[in-house]
């Protein structure tokens, strides 16, 4: 069950991230410029991050098979709308209601860690993000290649047909189990937003999150604009195939969870951030160009990436061990904070490469992560009271 529901996360995340390497494709389509087509991306983070304040919470009141199905199908609806969108307001407004409806993996997590002893959560987080990682990698490579191929709608209608046939197999296929909680759907929001402000440990990691996920969703937008602009000259498929590059991100999380099991969520926080301040030093020279350029981005987007995804398996892991009845609010609270980071670094992402190209990227991606370590030391200079 927790392969197959780390397949269910694969799929699901994927529809959040093949936009960014179809973007290009789409300004073409629809004929407007690079910069403005990024709004696709955008507005589908935000939309999951809005998913998952609105939706996610009702993991701990409603029944989570009928709850998934339904989500999975809607999600299914938006990308077909998206896929027939015939300019780019209703595309940006199809991409809402994906972003919205397809928050699957953050109520699989919470679900799934009250399945397993508390000893191997770490494992069970680090596999279902594995799964998770392996959708935004393929997505993108996906979405690139299929894109270039036969333009950027066949991506949305494929992954539109995709979202509708696991509907109808989860339906079979889920566990019948009952919700932990019979609190109100008001309460359930007004509980999430409790939960922010009376745990400081929750704030701590919804911060880390934040920072590095808008690290990385900034590198992802930044990437896109550069390998099909001038300096690389490579088509929408080249972002897929760098992504590729990172799939050994699939093996680092779950080793990242052991690690979180044995040392503790504090010592990978570390590691992971300075990892990012590392990956940003790397993936300036990606502005080179040529070979070494490119290898560039390949080492420097795979160091982010591990240590993003590491980072997410060791804050779970804290939050998680909160409450054993309040996990899906308080995973709530967690995702809402690091996708609005993601959204704003998208966001970030495209205005800094278009006032400071590539460089701007890499300093906005550093800047993040410094954000992040001042946290850190703060925490461990106050003995956690901060």
């Amino acid at each position: 069950m927790v392969l197959l529901l780390a397949v269910v996360c694969g799929v699901a995340v994927g529809n959040v991230y093949f936009p960014q390497a179809v973007s290009p494709l789409v300004a073409d389509g629809l004929g407007v410029s690079a910069d403005t087509a990024t709004l696709v991306v955008t507005a589908t983070q935000f939309g999951y991050a809005g998913g998952i304040f609105l939706l996610v919470p009702l993991g701990d009141r409603l029944p989570c098979r009928p709850l998934i199905v339904t989500l999975l199908s809607l999600a299914g609806l938006g990308l077909l709308g998206g896929g027939l969108a015939p300019g780019l307001v209703p595309l940006i407004g199809a991409s809402v209601l994906v972003g919205v409806t397809t928050v699957i993996a953050p109520i699989v997590a919470p679900m799934a860690a009250g399945l397993v002893p508390e000893g191997r959560r770490g494992a069970v987080t680090g596999t279902l993000l594995s799964g998770s990682i392996g959708g935004m990698l393929l997505s993108r490579a996906f979405g690139g290649s299929l894109g270039e191929w036969l333009g950027w709608r066949a991506p949305y209608l494929t992954t539109a047909a995709l979202a509708l046939l696991l509907a109808l197999v989860l339906s079979r296929a889920l566990p019948k189990a009952t919700a932990p909680s019979r609190q109100s759907y008001p309460a359930l929001l007004g509980a999430t937003l409790h939960l922010l402000r009376t745990e400081p440990e929750l704030r701590r990691s919804g911060f880390y999150q934040a920072m590095l996920f808008g690290g990385f969703s900034a590198l992802w937008t930044g990437v896109a604009l550069v390998l099909t602009g001038p300096v690389y000259g490579l088509g929408a498929s080249a972002v897929g195939l760098l992504a590729l590059v990172n799939a050994g991100t699939m093996i680092c999380t779950p080793l990242a969870g052991r690690q979180v099991d044995r040392r503790g969520p504090d010592a990978v926080n570390l590691v992971t951030i300075l990892a990012v301040l590392a990956a940003a030093a790397v993936l300036l020279l990606g502005g080179l160009g040529g070979a070494m350029g490119l290898t560039a981005l390949a080492v420097g987007s795979l160091l982010l990436d591990v240590a993003m995804q590491s980072g997410m398996v060791a804050n779970q892991v804290r939050i998680f061990a909160l409450s054993d009845e309040a996990r899906s609010r308080l995973n709530t609270a967690y995702m809402t904070c690091a996708y609005l980071g993601g959204s704003i670094g998208s966001w970030l992402g495209a205005r800094s490469y278009g006032a400071f190209g590539w460089p701007g990227v890499c300093g906005l991606v550093a800047a993040l992560a410094a954000l992040a370590l001042v946290r850190h030391v703060l925490h461990l200079r106050t003995g956690g009271e901060r």
